[in-house]
């Protein structure tokens, strides 16, 4: 028999309301959701806004590990069997909205609603894959070419429509840490998108669907005799 008297639920609603274990937070460009060592307490649904996931070695150096857009979660460490601190932390690029969910109300939640938890591990098997692709292009790709990919996965060129989208305001600094290599490469490598008509830059990046030829065809124009030579992994 259906009970009645539980009303429907709705994971739309869920993720862009406050409720229960669970609020609206603002954030401000460079605004940290968390910082690594933190408490583990919650989990973070992006509602809007461009985000950045980092960790900071015991020497002090700074890696940017992953890029977070509007429609994803962030901090889902905090659903570890054993409550913790954060390992890595989010950062704002852009203005942003999220929904803050308590750990103890993201965990009832995903036990008692199959279409929230659903989503959750749909999302976990793409960041899953993401990572593994992330981890791919680093041992076996050039510099450049990890370069185009970081462009257009920020550009978000798995969505349908436009030939060209703009990038969220980021440094070359945090473009380098994302590839592994330096800042000055970077700046040769969108110098040199840019002559090619990849991208185009004036405030902001601006990136064409013509990048994808460097990432899935390694098309280069036929400029052999002025290419420069590639760095390596």
């Amino acid at each position: 028999m259906v009970d009645l008297s539980r009303p429907n639920f709705n994971v739309e609603t869920f993720l862009a309301t406050a409720g229960l274990g669970r609020r609206i937070v603002q954030l401000a460009p460079k605004a940290t959701f968390f910082s690594q060592g933190d408490p583990a307490d919650s989990v973070f649904y992006l509602q809007k806004g461009r985000a950045k996931v980092t960790v900071v070695s015991q020497a002090g150096k700074e890696a940017t590990i992953t890029l977070v857009a509007s429609g994803e979660f962030v901090g889902e460490g905090a659903l570890a069997a054993v409550s913790g601190l954060r390992l890595s932390t989010a950062t704002a690029i852009t203005a942003c909205t999220a929904l803050k969910i308590g750990r103890d109300e993201m965990i009832r939640v995903m036990h008692e609603e199959h279409a929230f938890s659903d989503l959750f591990l749909k999302f976990l098997l793409e960041r899953s894959m993401r990572v593994q692709a992330d981890l791919v292009d680093q041992l076996f790709n050039s510099s450049e070419k990890r370069l185009a990919r970081i462009l257009l996965l920020m550009a978000e060129f798995g969505q349908p429509g436009e030939p060209a989208q703009f990038l969220p305001k980021i440094s070359q600094e945090t473009l380098a840490e994302m590839i592994g290599t330096t800042r000055s490469r970077v700046s040769f490598f969108m110098n040199r998108f840019r002559k090619l008509g990849f991208i185009e830059y004036n405030g902001r990046i601006r990136v064409h669907k013509s990048l994808l030829n460097v990432v899935l065809h390694d098309q280069m124009p036929d400029d052999n005799a002025e290419r420069p030579v590639l760095e390596g992994i």
